[in-house]
């Protein structure tokens, strides 16, 4: 169970980090204007636009998950952060008032 969990962990690292970068932007916006310009070829038919749509959501309904796993490690890793500051402070301020 553990090596599932490591192996999407770095999956969705992996995925987040090709998908933030300029070129993914690039790529998409490449994949659409080569959509749009297919659009004359096939009469701007119905199969013309259920290709994008079908192509988007099954990219949006993937990238949740991605986005909610690298949020939750983003999230976790803060919540730690914070902790180790706040146990930092406390001590600090008890030593200044002895």
């Amino acid at each position: 169970m553990a090596d599932r969990k490591l192996w999407f962990v770095h999956f969705a690292q992996w995925v987040s980090h090709a998908t933030g970068r300029p070129i993914a932007f690039l790529l998409a916006l490449w994949s659409i204007v080569i959509w749009a310009m297919l659009g004359p070829l096939f009469g701007f038919s119905d199969t013309w636009q259920l290709v994008i749509n079908t192509a988007t959501t099954i990219i949006t309904f993937l990238m949740v998950f991605v986005i909610q796993n690298t949020q939750n490690r983003d999230t976790a890793a803060m919540h730690i952060k914070i902790d180790e500051l706040i146990r930092v402070t406390q001590k600090a301020q008890y030593a200044a008032r002895s």
